[in-house]
């Protein structure tokens, strides 16, 4: 905990020097060269912490958005950057290392987090997914009598539920201390009909989003002498290039796992089969589809199936999801030993 504070005081730090350099200095070379020392932290800044929560939040939302937001900056372009007057220092720091967007026009009656439009459906909606995660704790240890394919199933359910909850939680959060409207960051990835659906506008949107400016539109725009068709399949498919290496990045911070270039190969092959999907689809121009249904099983199978066979496997390789019960054990008891101290004092 001591390490984990610490490192975040010194990001909090490099953004603030970040804040004040831009005020200073213009965008372009310049600026980007003097922020060389916040992308390098922010790079090892993982390697200082031991546990997997501190790492894998660290190395997700600093080492990767963070470093491609700022990078954005440099250039004046991001959600960082405003057309009309820098934002406020706090507002900086939140959109900066958390995976949060501003909502581009807020209602200030609704939640972008209701998921039913009121703030109790919105509620019990989150809290159920953390009953399905604390179900599936338990479920875990029955793990050594379940086929090896059926314990990767439950990890797959248990990354979509954390990841859910915690980054929900964290734009929550912001939203109450800040009073703004931030969008969502999953939009049910299980009812997507197409690849470009599922990863583009349903799954983790924080990272499509960062993504689109800072690997797809420049990639559209260095080959469009290719014309638009064949720029933006490259696009599409150097974009997952970039995804598939920062998730390689991440399971070494998390796992100290040297890549065996299976989570890359995921990529790649989603990569290939979403430009396919684009281009199949421009060729039929909407004169025949698939009944939703049927879309919606063959993307989920697809996603599943490639998941369990490249993707989810360097879980059980790095140990990480027994890492993860172990730590969910310790906090369990020092809440128990806390809870124990207030009751025995009042």
């Amino acid at each position: 905990m001591v390490s984990f504070i610490s490192a975040w005081c010194l990001v909090i730090v490099s953004l603030c020097y970040t804040y004040v350099v831009a005020r200073l200095v213009p965008k372009g070379i310049r600026r980007m060269i003097l922020f060389i020392p916040v992308f390098l932290y922010f790079f090892i800044v993982p390697l200082s912490l031991s546990t997997i929560h501190s790492v894998g939040i660290t190395a997700f939302f600093i080492s990767w958005l963070a470093n491609f937001k700022i990078f954005l900056f440099a250039f004046g372009r991001g959600p960082l950057a405003s057309d009309s007057k820098p934002l406020a220092l706090p507002i900086f720091l939140a959109v900066s290392c958390l995976p949060i967007k501003i909502h581009l026009n807020p209602k200030p009656t609704t939640s972008s987090y209701s998921h039913g439009g009121s703030s109790r459906e919105g509620l019990l909606y989150y809290s159920i997914r953390a009953g399905l995660l604390l179900l599936l704790t338990k479920v875990y240890t029955y793990s050594s009598k379940l086929p090896n394919k059926a314990v990767l199933a439950l990890y797959a359910i248990h990354i979509y539920l954390s990841l859910e909850i915690i980054l929900s939680a964290t734009a929550t959060m912001v939203r109450a201390m800040s009073s703004l409207e931030l969008e969502t960051q999953f939009n049910k990835p299980y009812l997507a009909t197409s690849l470009q659906e599922f990863w583009g506008r349903r799954w983790n949107l924080a990272v499509s989003g960062i993504l689109r400016p800072t690997v797809y539109e420049p990639m559209v725009q260095l080959f469009s002498i290719l014309g638009p068709n064949w720029s933006q399949a490259t696009a599409v498919f150097a974009t997952f290039v970039v995804s598939g290496l920062m998730h390689e990045l991440l399971f070494f911070y998390m796992g100290g796992l040297m890549p065996d270039w299976k989570v890359m190969w995921f990529f790649l092959i989603h990569g290939f089969c979403t430009t396919v999907e684009i281009a199949m689809k421009k060729k039929v121009n909407g004169r025949w589809r698939l009944p939703t249904v049927v879309s919606r099983v063959l993307i989920f199978g697809f996603v599943m199936v490639t998941g369990l066979w490249l993707f989810l496997p360097v879980f059980k390789r790095g140990n990480m999801f027994e890492r993860i019960l172990e730590e969910y054990a310790y906090a369990g008891a020092v809440a128990a030993e806390i809870k124990s101290i207030i009751t025995s004092l009042i």
